[in-house]
């Protein structure tokens, strides 16, 4: 064989034709899963390859587990790239430093294995090229690392002492067609085994199982080769192989997924399966399952593990759907590769939409201009069509499959058109995607990446600017409209959620879309005294890489649902649950429409389940503190339909809360909240599991309450090289340093936040990006100057400007103190000056308290982080947590844990008060502390135990290091978030634009 064959363009012929895949039969299967022996060379010859040989002694050779990547198990060191190929472009050669893995397993086969009929050997992964041998006996080569291949080893097999050798090469021709977005890994990473063939064995099936929405009967045909029988007890169906049956079924869909246990039988085999009815068609330009629209809550998903890379178990595989199921995702796109086939199973049985992605991206070609492309290079399309045709006829079975997509980042060429038709022609009963080509030639969606808002509604108005060829234009204005990438999940984010989803549900056409992406792909690695943090792009000596691009998914690593998945899935929310004031009802008895009466308004956004899977129950709290709860009666609510209940749980409220004209009093603040929970336990959450939630302050209406009036105040006095005034003691400079026995540093106007990824923006992004302009103007180094420090009876005023190094913007800000009653209040006023032609990222003040204040307790926004375009998640209550415990963890530090809508807070001194959790027990007693309070407007809560310019500077969680000192912002406003760390900014009103500005804090010592 010619020692080129790894940078051969054309399919294996040596490999078998592409068959469905099914986990269970009653024909024998060896796993050869396990510890092989390994050896690593660093070009493609290898050290020759009498490994291959029975009586090679390979006991010298280092272990590895497979399934499993060599670069994870300690040879040579994972890459990571976004676009740029890691090697020269030079298709379809590949460079002699080429990293080659041997790989050795030593088998016999069980006692009871069959003498007659054929025997299989299958991989499901390997990366990126394979040369294979068995007993000494070279089976071929193969290329496409996501996809399976087959030899036939009958007449090599024998019952002990197999000896089974795989030689793979990192780099070959087919890494030219993977350049996803993920880590480059060798290895083998799914599972090796032997399938048994017995004579009259299922060489093949397709099932074919639609479902008219009109009669509500199924169509059941099932093609096999050789014929066979097929049965379904639930359904009475004993039919022939190609016969077609139909009958009253039950459909599948993602909300309902209805399956029906079924059993293929051959002369030689019984397969079992599981048949799921529905039917997907394009009506009305509009993608429609069962007859109706639906809309996609997807995610983007690559398999990832932070310990095995790719190499996923299934219990892995069904957490993740778990997940994604109890954060109300309903569908997956397999960005860029078919995933492990179990995982399809996984999502039959749940319920979620799959669109099934080939395991082809060139995008690496976009450096070159597309010179040299392989999908516009007819030498590569044989390749092409074998990665469609492996997907196609792996998967065809699944009914959670509903669309079939080309790949993903190649430009466009001949090679797709030819993917498509051959697609269409074998499976008429999908769509076909693809998004890279403007004109949509290939798909039967229009397909976008991170459009902006304004563009989706124009999309969704079909007003979108034309193509300028006619015909292209009005076909693809005729399309549906997907987002096969929005909401880039990186660090803190994604903003603009919820104004995608208002316009989602908007237009017809806006059939949803998959936020990229599900899960950020850090790896696991430790610092030299055992601390655990996640490594990305440049930790492993790259040459080229892209950083922490790669971790930008809504779970951690570890798969801990990040602040942006808490967001999603309220974003998201199946149903829609408004709470608002009440109005008189006479027919239900009359009301005065008084403090006791709620209207909650009920929407089911389902597109085929109605509601009686959920219990509805409401809860009130006064100053956050709970008064009342109880089951609320919803009606049967169909996919679309509404309702408005009344609701008059409480009579009276509590007597502090209400006046004597039974309207809430100036004290009290009462809030509602409704859930919609699961009623009973599911695959994928326990009974109580809020699916939906709405909550609102209705008395009194949203705001709040008026402030407290205030009596004199106390003098502000010199005190040799202090001020003192009340409880407080200043510096010369005006500078708050003691409140009663509780040293201060500050608290100062501070404008900075260490910039998060989407603050950064992308390099090739042609619109301004915050970060970098931040740091342009100096931002991050503002300096403070005294201008005037008057004392009096009213208390103490300091006149400053705070301004950043060698520009001659600055924000000129009085501080105005005041004392009365054991309360210190400060009154800040701020005015720009210069031409502030960009947002700020926060504006608020800086205050440092002693690192023993670690016990936080607030009322307002929680429990977890939320900022002005990511609070849709944030639930008022009174909350308690640790400084610790408010931080979120980004794999890349940045600025993270702000509670939004805060009225008041207290940090507390930890000591003694955590229980058995190890979190605050706000039942125990507690130390000194502060309390905060915002007089009039609410407030933006921040505590770390780090600056924001230690959490700018940390590139890992490992480099923050906890001081003396806890930093807290009390922020006034802050900047939005929104997505531009691959998408569009934020959006207009949530940028936080410098303009004059007052805001008032009120600061005391908390009773002990």
């Amino acid at each position: 064989m010619s020692p080129e064959y790894y940078e051969d363009v054309s399919p294996s012929a040596s490999t078998l034709a592409p068959r469905a895949w099914y986990a269970a039969s009653d024909a024998k299967r060896l796993l050869l899963n396990g510890t092989w022996d390994f050896r690593l060379s660093p070009t493609a010859g290898g050290f020759g390859t009498q490994f291959t040989e029975d009586g090679y002694d390979s006991s010298g050779w280092d272990k590895i587990e497979v399934p499993g990547h060599w670069v994870l198990q300690g040879h040579g060191a994972p890459a990571y790239t976004n676009v740029r190929y890691p090697f020269p472009v030079d298709p379809p050669r590949v460079p002699d430093e080429n990293p080659t893995g041997d790989h050795r397993c030593l088998f016999d086969l069980p006692a009871d294995w069959p003498d007659g009929g054929e025997t299989l050997l299958r991989f499901d992964g390997v990366e990126s090229c394979a040369r294979v041998w068995l007993n000494g006996h070279e089976l071929g080569t193969f290329q496409g690392s996501r996809l399976p291949h087959e030899f036939g080893v009958t007449g090599v097999l024998r019952p002990g002492g197999n000896v089974l050798a795989v030689r793979v090469h990192q780099w070959s021709a087919g890494s030219y067609l993977e350049d996803q977005d993920m880590w480059w890994l060798p290895g083998v990473f799914r599972d090796v085994a032997l399938h048994h063939r017995p004579e009259g064995a299922v060489d093949d099936y397709t099932v074919h199982s639609s479902y008219d929405h009109t009669s509500g009967e199924g169509t059941l045909r099932v093609d096999c080769r050789p014929r066979g029988r097929v049965t379904v007890p639930e359904l009475g169906i004993d039919a022939a192989t190609g016969e077609e049956v139909v009958l009253p079924v039950e459909p599948w869909t993602a909300e309902t997924p209805r399956l029906y246990d079924a059993q293929l039988t051959t002369a030689g085999e019984t397969v079992h399966f599981r048949i799921g009815f529905r039917t997907v068609r394009i009506e009305d330009g509009q993608l429609k399952v069962n007859g109706k629209r639906v809309l996609f809550r997807g995610v983007n998903r690559h398999e990832f593990h932070p310990e095995r890379g790719r190499a996923l178990d299934e219990a892995t595989m069904r957490l993740d759907v778990q997940l994604m199921k109890r954060h109300n995702i309903n569908a997956v796109r397999t960005s860029h590769c078919p995933p492990h086939p179990a995982f399809l199973d996984l999502c039959d049985e749940y319920g979620l939409w799959v669109v099934d992605e080939c395991d082809l991206e060139t995008h690496g070609f976009s450096e070159t201009g597309w010179e040299g492309n392989p999908v516009d290079d007819e030498r590569w399309t044989a390749a092409l069509l074998d990665r469609a045709e492996r997907m196609v006829e792996r998967d065809k079975n699944h009914p959670s499959v509903v669309v079939w997509s080309l790949g993903n980042e190649c430009g466009s060429g001949a090679g797709l058109g030819a993917m498509s038709r051959w697609i269409r022609e074998r499976d008429p009963s999908r769509p076909v995607h693809y998004e890279n080509d403007p004109e949509c030639p290939d798909s039967d969606l229009y397909s976008r990446m991170y459009a902006t808002h304004d563009e989706v509604e124009l999309i969704g108005q079909r007003k979108e600017p034309p193509l300028e060829d006619a015909a292209a234009d009005a076909r693809r204005r005729a399309l549906p409209f997907v987002l096969c990438e929005y909401a880039h999940a990186m660090g803190n984010g994604p903003g603009g959620l919820s104004d995608y989803q208002r316009l989602f549900e908007t237009y017809e056409r806006c059939q949803g879309g998959f936020v990229w992406e599900w899960i950020d792909h850090g790896l696991l690695r430790r610092t030299d005294d055992g601390r655990a943090y996640f490594a990305y792009g440049g930790d492993f000596g790259e040459e080229v890489h892209d950083g922490n691009f790669v971790c930008d998914g809504l779970l951690f690593p570890d798969r801990t649902p990040s602040p942006g998945l808490t967001e999603f899935a309220k974003v998201i929310e199946p149903v829609r649950i408004e709470v608002t004031r009440g109005e008189p009802d006479e027919a239900a008895g009359g009301t005065s429409g008084t403090a006791g009466d709620v209207a909650v308004r009920v929407r089911n956004l389902h597109d085929f389940a109605g509601l009686g899977h959920l219990d509805f129950e409401w809860s009130c709290q006064v100053r956050g503190e709970q008064a009342g709860s109880g089951p609320l009666a919803v009606p049967p609510l169909g996919p679309g339909e509404s309702a408005t209940v009344p609701l008059r749980p409480l009579r009276p409220l509590p007597a502090e809360a209400v006046s004597a004209a039974g309207e809430p009093s100036g004290s009290g603040e009462i809030l509602w909240t409704v859930r919609a929970v699961l009623a009973r336990n599911t695959s994928w959450a326990e009974q109580g599991h809020t699916v939906a939630w709405g909550q609102s302050a209705v008395f009194p209406p949203a705001g709040s309450a008026p402030p407290e009036a205030r009596t004199g105040t106390e003098p502000a006095r010199h005190a040799g090289e202090t001020i003192t005034l009340g409880p407080a003691v200043f510096d010369a400079a005006g500078v708050l340093t003691r409140l009663g026995r509780l040293a201060l540093v500050g608290p100062r106007l501070d404008v900075w936040r260490a910039p998060t990824d989407n603050d950064e923006g992308a390099p090739w992004q042609p619109e301004a990006r915050n970060g970098p302009t931040w740091r342009q103007y100096g931002l991050h180094r503002m300096r403070h100057r005294t201008d005037c420090v008057e004392t009096g009876p009213e208390g103490l005023v300091v006149r400053t400007r705070v301004a950043p190094v060698a520009t001659s913007l600055g924000l000129r800000t009085t501080y105005r103190w005041s004392a009365t009653a054991g309360k210190v209040r400060l009154a800040v006023a701020v005015e720009p000056e210069g031409a502030w032609d960009f947002p700020l990222p926060r504006l608020g003040l800086r205050l440092g308290v002693p690192a023993s204040l670690g016990d936080v307790t607030w009322y307002g926004g929680g429990p977890g982080e939320g900022y002005p375009d990511t609070r849709a998640a944030s639930r008022t209550g009174l909350w308690h947590s640790t400084v610790d415990g408010m931080q979120t963890p980004y794999v890349r530090p940045q600025e993270n844990g702000a509670r939004p809508d805060v009225r008041w807070a207290e940090l507390r001194d930890s000591s003694g008060r955590s229980g058995a959790s190890g979190e605050p027990d706000p039942s125990l007693p507690h130390g000194p502390g502060l309390r905060v309070e915002a007089e009039t407007d609410r407030f933006w809560l921040t505590a770390r135990r780090w600056t924001s310019e230690e959490l700018d500077a940390a590139e890992h969680t490992t480099d923050l290091v906890a001081g003396e000192t806890v930093w807290v912002n009390l922020d006034h406003a802050q900047h939005g978030i929104g997505s531009q760390s691959c998408g569009p900014g934020v959006l207009p009103r949530h940028r936080l634009t410098a303009a004059p500005a007052e805001f008032t804090f009120v600061f005391s010592i908390p009773d002990a």
